[in-house]
């Protein structure tokens, strides 16, 4: 209910693409799947409008709630970060874990939401992903993750840290019964959220453009005292230098989803 009246009011409202600084009814853009009318560029997506896009209607249960980070190192200024992004996005944290079908096919979810301090990988948000993992692993589910992250919160010290072991804990664990991962990457998936679950999918597709990598491009400069691509970190260097599988529009992923979701269940039908 909280979020059916925030969307409603968001609905009325306008957006400026980053890009060409056009601005577009919020009706208009959902309609585009927030992909710019006039210049093409990917804008970035709330957690639930990127599952109504992909799921089938109303095959979407939720999972997973009734967690919300704790500013436990009482680190200055975390707790009023934390009151503001909840209010402002209506979630409890920055992810969203459920199950669902697409095209019919059943299968767990996680999608990263960058509006909630973008994405950043904390306690909870290591927590319900890994519940995701065992979740689907207790079903025989294939799981689909949405990755958008900054990497760790630095708020929450080595704790956020550790969600890279745990969440890749339960990737292998589910990955040893013979269940399929996929992860789509978004933008932006970067820091510690690429170097452990984000890219350990058995497949891996990307948005056009979306932002991907570990390190920032500076840091990487510095460090190799190289003069990087134009085009470094971006969806398209790692197709090109193997690190992803495809890179799908945006309008075509539910299609591409449900085809590889068919493949799978065939083959574990032929077994």
């Amino acid at each position: 209910m909280i979020f059916d009246k925030w969307i409603a009011a968001f609905s009325q409202e306008k957006l400026t693409c980053s890009a060409c600084k056009k601005e577009f009814p919020v009706k208009e853009l959902r309609k585009a799947n927030y992909i710019c009318p006039d210049c093409g560029k990917y804008m970035r997506i709330g957690g639930r409008e990127r599952i109504n896009q992909v799921v089938d209607k109303k095959s979407f249960e939720e999972f997973a709630t009734g967690l919300s980070s704790v500013d436990f190192l009482e680190f200055p200024g975390y707790a009023d970060k934390l009151a503001k992004a909840k209010e402002s996005t209506g979630e409890e944290d920055a992810v969203i874990c459920g199950h669902a079908t697409i095209g019919g096919y059943p299968c767990a979810i996680f999608v990263m939401d960058s509006r909630f301090m973008m994405a950043s990988m904390g306690s909870v948000v290591g927590e319900k992903i890994t519940r995701t993992f065992e979740y689907a692993t207790a079903h025989h589910l294939p799981v689909i993750g949405f990755t958008a992250s900054g990497g760790a919160r630095m708020q929450e010290g080595i704790i956020s840290l550790m969600q890279m072991a745990k969440c890749s804990a339960a990737v292998k664990k589910h990955s040893t019964e013979g269940n399929l991962y996929i992860t789509v990457l978004t933008d932006p998936t970067t820091g510690g959220v690429t170097a452990s679950f984000a890219m350990q999918g058995d497949i891996i597709l990307a948005e056009p453009n979306a932002l991907v990598g570990f390190a920032g491009r500076r840091v990487v400069e510095q460090t190799t005292k190289s003069q990087l691509p134009d085009n470094f970190q971006s969806a398209e260097f790692i197709l090109e230098h193997g690190f992803a599988d495809a890179i799908v529009p945006r309008e075509e992923l539910n299609d591409t989803l449900t085809t590889i979701l068919k493949l799978h269940r065939k083959e574990q039908a032929a077994k």
